[in-house]
Protein backbone atom coordinates (compact mmCIF):
# COMPACT_ATOMS: atom_id res chain seq x y z
CA UNK A 1 0.00 0.00 0.00
CA UNK A 2 1.84 3.24 -0.73
CA UNK A 3 0.32 7.17 -0.15
CA UNK A 4 -3.10 7.39 1.07
CA UNK A 5 -4.44 11.00 -0.97
CA UNK A 6 -7.75 12.60 -0.62
CA UNK A 7 -9.15 15.15 -2.64
CA UNK A 8 -11.96 17.02 -1.99
CA UNK A 9 -13.97 20.77 -2.66
CA UNK A 10 -17.34 22.24 -2.97
CA UNK A 11 -19.95 21.91 -5.26
CA UNK A 12 -18.78 22.55 -8.90
CA UNK A 13 -15.36 23.52 -7.87
CA UNK A 14 -14.07 20.40 -10.89
CA UNK A 15 -12.70 17.66 -8.00
CA UNK A 16 -13.75 14.64 -10.45
CA UNK A 17 -11.84 16.78 -13.46
CA UNK A 18 -8.49 16.60 -11.05
CA UNK A 19 -9.20 13.10 -10.32
CA UNK A 20 -9.94 11.93 -13.84
CA UNK A 21 -6.51 13.46 -14.60
CA UNK A 22 -4.58 11.18 -11.77
CA UNK A 23 -6.99 8.13 -13.27
CA UNK A 24 -4.94 9.12 -16.66
CA UNK A 25 -1.60 9.27 -15.05
CA UNK A 26 -2.21 5.46 -13.71
CA UNK A 27 -3.16 6.47 -10.16
CA UNK A 28 -5.83 4.21 -8.60
CA UNK A 29 -8.98 6.33 -7.83
CA UNK A 30 -11.96 5.62 -5.13
CA UNK A 31 -14.65 7.86 -6.04
CA UNK A 32 -16.47 7.93 -2.25
CA UNK A 33 -19.97 9.74 -3.39
CA UNK A 34 -20.12 6.75 -6.38
CA UNK A 35 -19.20 3.85 -3.92
CA UNK A 36 -21.82 5.25 -1.00
CA UNK A 37 -24.87 4.73 -3.50
CA UNK A 38 -23.30 1.07 -4.27
CA UNK A 39 -22.84 0.53 -0.55
CA UNK A 40 -26.52 1.63 0.27
CA UNK A 41 -27.99 -0.99 -2.44
CA UNK A 42 -25.49 -4.16 -2.16
CA UNK A 43 -24.76 -3.83 2.19
CA UNK A 44 -27.35 -5.57 4.00
CA UNK A 45 -25.78 -3.82 7.29
CA UNK A 46 -26.49 -0.28 5.93
CA UNK A 47 -29.62 -1.44 3.94
CA UNK A 48 -31.27 -3.26 7.48
CA UNK A 49 -29.80 0.32 9.10
CA UNK A 50 -31.73 2.98 6.12
CA UNK A 51 -34.85 0.57 6.55
CA UNK A 52 -34.83 1.03 10.37
CA UNK A 53 -34.27 4.52 10.27
CA UNK A 54 -36.53 6.08 7.50
CA UNK A 55 -38.85 3.15 6.72
CA UNK A 56 -39.73 0.92 3.88
CA UNK A 57 -39.99 3.91 1.67
CA UNK A 58 -36.41 4.23 1.50
CA UNK A 59 -36.38 1.65 -1.20
CA UNK A 60 -38.40 0.84 -4.21
CA UNK A 61 -40.01 -2.37 -4.76
CA UNK A 62 -37.16 -3.28 -6.98
CA UNK A 63 -34.75 -3.22 -3.99
CA UNK A 64 -33.10 -0.19 -5.56
CA UNK A 65 -32.53 3.16 -3.30
CA UNK A 66 -35.44 5.50 -3.67
CA UNK A 67 -32.76 8.28 -4.37
CA UNK A 68 -35.72 10.65 -4.68
CA UNK A 69 -37.61 10.23 -1.54
CA UNK A 70 -34.73 9.83 0.36
CA UNK A 71 -32.96 12.89 -0.91
CA UNK A 72 -36.20 15.30 0.39
CA UNK A 73 -36.30 13.51 3.37
CA UNK A 74 -32.55 14.26 4.47
CA UNK A 75 -31.74 17.65 2.24
CA UNK A 76 -34.26 20.00 4.01
CA UNK A 77 -33.84 18.49 7.53
CA UNK A 78 -30.27 18.64 9.53
CA UNK A 79 -31.10 15.68 11.89
CA UNK A 80 -32.28 13.33 9.54
CA UNK A 81 -29.09 14.11 7.23
CA UNK A 82 -26.99 13.84 10.44
CA UNK A 83 -29.00 9.98 10.73
CA UNK A 84 -28.17 9.00 7.25
CA UNK A 85 -24.63 10.37 7.52
CA UNK A 86 -24.11 8.26 10.53
CA UNK A 87 -25.11 5.21 8.62
CA UNK A 88 -23.63 5.49 5.50
CA UNK A 89 -20.16 7.37 6.12
CA UNK A 90 -18.52 5.04 8.16
CA UNK A 91 -19.29 1.97 5.58
CA UNK A 92 -18.18 4.02 3.06
CA UNK A 93 -15.01 4.73 4.84
CA UNK A 94 -13.93 1.41 5.79
CA UNK A 95 -14.58 0.47 1.78
CA UNK A 96 -12.35 3.24 1.05
CA UNK A 97 -9.67 2.02 3.74
CA UNK A 98 -9.84 -2.11 2.57
CA UNK A 99 -9.81 -0.68 -0.93
CA UNK A 100 -6.47 1.37 -0.23
CA UNK A 101 -5.00 -1.39 1.59
CA UNK A 102 -5.23 -3.00 -1.99
CA UNK A 103 -3.56 -0.77 -4.12
CA UNK A 104 -0.02 -1.39 -5.30
CA UNK A 105 0.91 1.74 -6.64
CA UNK A 106 3.41 4.43 -5.12
CA UNK A 107 0.01 6.12 -3.81
CA UNK A 108 -3.84 6.41 -4.32
CA UNK A 109 -6.30 9.24 -4.50
CA UNK A 110 -9.38 8.96 -3.05
CA UNK A 111 -12.04 11.61 -3.80
CA UNK A 112 -15.31 12.48 -1.24
CA UNK A 113 -16.93 15.86 -1.39
CA UNK A 114 -17.34 15.20 2.65
CA UNK A 115 -13.66 14.17 3.28
CA UNK A 116 -13.13 17.12 5.95
CA UNK A 117 -16.48 16.63 7.55
CA UNK A 118 -17.00 12.89 7.69
CA UNK A 119 -13.83 13.14 9.03
CA UNK A 120 -11.69 10.70 6.74
CA UNK A 121 -8.83 12.96 5.96
CA UNK A 122 -7.59 11.75 9.40
CA UNK A 123 -6.86 8.26 7.92
CA UNK A 124 -4.82 9.78 4.53
CA UNK A 125 -1.85 10.84 4.17
CA UNK A 126 -2.33 14.25 2.63
CA UNK A 127 -5.44 15.89 1.27
CA UNK A 128 -6.19 18.22 -2.06
CA UNK A 129 -8.60 21.06 -1.85
CA UNK A 130 -9.47 22.00 -5.71
CA UNK A 131 -11.23 25.67 -5.39
CA UNK A 132 -13.02 27.69 -7.70
CA UNK A 133 -14.49 31.30 -8.25
CA UNK A 134 -17.89 31.00 -6.80
CA UNK A 135 -19.15 32.97 -10.23
CA UNK A 136 -17.62 29.66 -11.94
CA UNK A 137 -19.07 27.04 -9.78
CA UNK A 138 -22.59 28.53 -9.93
CA UNK A 139 -22.46 28.22 -13.68
CA UNK A 140 -20.94 25.01 -13.83
CA UNK A 141 -23.91 24.13 -11.64
CA UNK A 142 -26.40 25.28 -12.92
CA UNK A 143 -25.09 23.97 -16.44
CA UNK A 144 -24.98 20.43 -15.36
CA UNK A 145 -27.96 20.34 -12.85
CA UNK A 146 -30.23 22.17 -14.38
CA UNK A 147 -31.01 24.30 -11.40
CA UNK A 148 -31.49 27.68 -10.25
CA UNK A 149 -28.80 30.22 -9.35
CA UNK A 150 -30.82 30.13 -6.19
CA UNK A 151 -30.74 26.57 -6.06
CA UNK A 152 -27.27 26.52 -6.22
CA UNK A 153 -26.49 29.00 -3.83
CA UNK A 154 -28.45 27.32 -1.05
CA UNK A 155 -26.39 23.71 -1.89
CA UNK A 156 -23.15 26.22 -1.08
CA UNK A 157 -25.03 27.16 1.85
CA UNK A 158 -25.04 23.65 3.35
CA UNK A 159 -21.59 22.97 2.27
CA UNK A 160 -18.36 23.53 5.39
CA UNK A 161 -16.85 27.22 4.41
CA UNK A 162 -13.71 26.69 1.56
CA UNK A 163 -12.07 28.78 4.06
CA UNK A 164 -12.43 26.35 6.54
CA UNK A 165 -11.58 23.76 4.42
CA UNK A 166 -8.05 25.51 3.56
CA UNK A 167 -6.75 25.58 6.83
CA UNK A 168 -7.03 21.46 6.57
CA UNK A 169 -5.70 20.70 3.39
CA UNK A 170 -2.39 19.83 2.83
CA UNK A 171 -2.54 21.26 -0.86
CA UNK A 172 -4.20 23.50 -3.04
CA UNK A 173 -5.47 23.16 -6.58
CA UNK A 174 -6.90 26.09 -8.03
CA UNK A 175 -9.50 25.57 -10.94
CA UNK A 176 -9.92 28.99 -13.00
CA UNK A 177 -8.84 30.91 -15.51
CA UNK A 178 -5.33 31.60 -14.20
CA UNK A 179 -3.97 28.36 -13.57
CA UNK A 180 -3.54 25.32 -15.52
CA UNK A 181 -5.13 21.95 -13.54
CA UNK A 182 -3.10 19.60 -15.92
CA UNK A 183 0.19 21.30 -14.74
CA UNK A 184 -1.11 21.30 -10.84
CA UNK A 185 -1.91 18.16 -10.74
CA UNK A 186 1.25 17.02 -12.67
CA UNK A 187 3.39 19.18 -9.98
CA UNK A 188 1.71 16.52 -6.98
CA UNK A 189 1.82 13.30 -9.09
CA UNK A 190 5.67 14.18 -9.16
CA UNK A 191 5.57 15.00 -5.40
CA UNK A 192 3.77 11.97 -4.52
CA UNK A 193 5.80 10.04 -6.58
CA UNK A 194 9.00 10.61 -4.45
CA UNK A 195 7.82 11.52 -1.24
Amino acid sequence: MGLKIGITGGIGVGKSMATRIFKVLGIPTYDADREAKDIMFKSEAVRQALLKTFGKEVYLEDGQLNRAWLSKQVFSNAEELAKLNAIVHPAVIQDAEDWASAQTSLYSVKEAALLFESGSYKKLDFTILVTSPESVRIDRVMKRDQVTEEEVRRRMSKQMPESEKEKLADFIIHNDDDHSLIAQVMELHKRFFHS
